[in-house]
């Protein structure tokens, strides 16, 4: 089968790769029918993310068909159409039973204590091979697909897998609540879900921060306030907008692959800390591996941090959804304590919220497709990841379709 295989920082490729099989009696194969390209798989393409095995099939956002399932899955059979959540879980554990799905106890091999497991990552969580790919193998496949209604579409379906979720995860752990001012920094796919998710919470204004003209128009398109970073201080602008008080919740949509301005009033602020700040990059991203435009990691690491923390109002809440490898060791830590902030930041317990959010599609509560800017055939997805790492006008998030032959 044909699938998109991490062979190296800043080497990716469409390869000829045996179809998976079913290993325990807890999976399922699944035909994937559409996947996506996230801006995590560039953190590891990029090289902010460490730790990649090569070999590894990239991406972890799917939908599809069951075409085999284990002798123990007993809630699936073949034919049915499901959504594949990015974490994998196995629904018993402490934690799965608690809602903390992405810290399941036993989905990751390398022991109770090493964290989310998940598709298409690094070793640390698992190296599982991911979904951009014809065929997938889904372990824990009880829990770990959620069948589809007729009523939602594949283009809405693949928005459920990861970046919905976890819009809506950063807006829930920011304890979003009616008639708050939120602040959401990023406009990509993840970002743009947050903003759609805080207004589900009921807040009362988001303010959206990004450089990407396209990117700040989707934003305006779905109610929020745009602020250019590199036109306006973003700080600055904040204060202004909120009294001189900040705002109430912040949702950190970038990570670690953050851009300090280039020009405008924030510059000159960002140029006194370039040298901090490309000291940051050395550690996290020992090795890079950038190629005529392409996989350049962002040279501001902890920029969208330190926003989110200045821009707070005292005994604000951050909420940190944007991916941070274990490498990454640069917070405020004591400007937010200086303000009594609570910080809640972590990988998205997919399993726990997409059910509901498949509600919200299916009765028409949402329309997710707003934000689905490509659909592109998995032949050509080498070109269509260069156009989406360049954050090319009008490239937000890119749907795949494999051509199988059914």
């Amino acid at each position: 089968m044909k699938a998109v295989v991490f062979h190296g920082i800043g080497d990716i490729r469409l390869d000829n790769v045996p179809e998976p099989k079913i290993q325990q009696p807890m999976d399922a194969i699944v035909r994937l029918t559409s996947s996506a390209i996230c801006g995590t798989d560039l953190h590891m393409i990029r090289g902010t993310f460490t730790g990649m095995k090569p070999g590894t099939i990239l991406g972890h956002e799917g939908i599809g068909i069951v075409e085999e399932i284990g002798s123990n899955v007993r809630n699936l059979k073949v034919g049915d159409r499901v959504v594949i959540p990015s974490t994998i879980a196995c629904g018993s554990c402490s934690y799965c039973r608690s809602g903390y799905h992405a810290q399941c106890d036993n989905a990751n091999p390398n022991g109770s204590s090493a964290g989310t497991a998940f598709f298409g990552g690094p070793e640390a969580s698992g190296s599982f091979n991911g979904l951009q790919a014809e065929y997938a193998r889904i372990p824990y496949a009880n829990v770990g697909l959620v069948k589809l209604p007729n009523e939602v579409t594949d283009d809405q379906a693949i928005l459920l897998s990861d970046i919905f979720p976890t819009g809506y995860f950063g807006a829930d752990i920011a304890e979003v609540e009616p008639g708050d001012t939120v602040a959401v920094f990023g406009c990509g796919p993840v970002g743009l879900f947050a903003i759609a998710s805080a207004q589900l919470f009921g807040a009362g204004r988001v303010i959206a921060v990004d450089t990407i003209g396209s990117r700040l128009e989707m934003a305006r398109a779905i109610g929020a306030e745009v602020i250019d970073f590199n036109a306006e201080d973003p700080v600055e602008i904040i204060q202004q907008l909120t009294g001189g008080i900040g705002v109430d919740r912040a949702i950190d949509a970038v990570g670690v692959d953050a851009n300090a301005p280039d020009r405008g009033p924030a510059a000159e602020k960002a140029k006194q800390e370039a040298q901090q700040f490309q000291q940051q990059l050395q550690q996290i991203a020992p090795q890079t591996n950038p190629q005529n435009g392409n996989w350049h990691p962002g040279n501001a690491p902890s920029q969208a941090l330190e926003w989110g923390v200045q821009a707070l109002a005292k005994a604000g809440t951050l909420s940190i959804i944007g991916v941070y490898p274990p490498t990454h060791k640069f917070f405020p830590i004591g400007m937010a304590m200086n303000k009594n902030l609570t910080i809640n930041m972590g990988n998205c317990n997919h399993r726990k919220y997409i059910p509901t959010l498949v509600d919200l599609v299916r009765n028409g509560s949402v329309e997710p497709t707003e934000i689905l800017t490509q659909v592109e055939p998995l032949m050509s997805v080498i070109d269509a990841y260069k156009a989406f790492d360049r954050r090319q006008p009008g490239w937000v998030k890119v749907e795949l379709v494999p051509q199988v032959a059914v």
